[in-house]
């Protein structure tokens, strides 16, 4: 009991220390400008998974493997789907025969290069639309070469394919063809990524408010620390795609546009849900071999995205 106490009593004292005001104008203006993006997604993604078969998204890839990775990545503009829903989605399409690397490459790229994404991007940096299509190229960028390396290194398949979740399936699909799967299914993803959203705007606000700005700004004028640091954080959260953006444009006058762009790509690929989810889903191996990859793949291609005049571009 005494435990309890001082927990609470350590968790007042830190509270007292915060600026409870400018705590609360920056968490709910993050969850205000989030939330129609976030019910949009969530719209979307439900109506996909009830009228759109995996069968169907199989027909629609290209046999040959060039040509196929370059679709596979763009399928997100026809077929979004948040990341939260796409490993499940990834492995029921490798089971059903289409090529692991094939249905990686969509896995990386359905959850940022899509419509949703963009417009809710945009929104959070009207004034900065290279970060926009700075997002949508290196995601795209990304999700190809992933998939070409996955392509080149693995052989076999990567999934830890269940007896009892194949038998399920069938039963799993026909329940949502009804309405009251498809609402079940809309209510849980929009619970699921609401407190996410909860969560990651609590402790960007959180950092906002304990942290001093020269802190901030002093971690985002090195190189060496902007990007780890940005890359972490966006791991950490675990936000939503259709609302990260918002959560990294409070960080806007802090960090560069690198450290920004490889918050924005890593984050709807790989953070902590995701990486427990593919655990489950995929090999051991394969899972670490696709973390590395995608680590190395954003880190440098955010960097290169500096590079790029934008300002001639735009």
């Amino acid at each position: 009991m005494t435990d309890w106490r001082l927990l609470v009593n350590g968790f007042g004292s830190w509270w007292q220390g915060i600026d409870t005001q400018s705590f609360k104008t920056i968490f709910i203006s993050i969850i205000l400008e989030a939330f129609p993006f976030l019910m949009l997604g969530v719209l979307i993604s439900s109506l996909l998974q009830v009228l759109v078969s995996e069968e169907r998204l199989k027909r629609i890839i290209p046999k040959n493997p060039a040509i196929g990775l370059l679709v596979a990545s763009g399928l997100g503009i026809f077929f979004p789907v948040c990341e939260c829903g796409m490993i499940p989605v990834a492995r029921r399409l490798i089971q059903k025969g289409m090529p692991a690397y094939l249905g990686i490459t969509y896995m990386l790229a359905a959850p940022v290069v899509n419509p949703v994404v963009y417009f809710a991007t945009y929104s959070a940096f009207q004034t900065k639309p290279e970060m926009v299509y700075g997002r949508m190229g290196l995601a795209y960028a990304v999700a190809v070469t992933a998939g070409l390396l996955i392509y080149l290194l693995v052989k076999g398949n990567p999934l830890k394919i269940k007896a009892q979740e194949l038998r399920g399936e069938g039963v799993q699909e026909q329940k949502k063809m009804t309405l009251s799967g498809w609402v079940e299914h809309m209510l849980n993803d929009f619970f699921d990524m609401t407190k996410y959203l909860l969560f990651g705007a609590f402790v960007a606000a959180c950092l906002q408010v304990l942290v001093a700005r020269s802190t901030l700004i002093d971690i985002g004028a090195h190189s060496w620390s902007s990007y780890p640091f940005m890359m972490g954080l966006a791991y950490v959260l675990s936000l939503c795609s259709t609302s990260d953006a918002f959560v990294a444009a409070s960080f806007n006058g802090s960090f560069s546009q690198g450290p920004l762009l490889a918050f924005l790509v890593l984050g709807p690929m790989l953070d902590f849900k995701s990486t427990l989810m593919m655990f489950s889903a995929f090999r051991f191996r394969f899972v670490l071999l696709l973390i590395v990859i995608l680590i190395v793949l954003v880190w440098s291609g955010s960097v290169l995205a500096t590079l790029i005049p934008w300002r001639y571009l735009i």
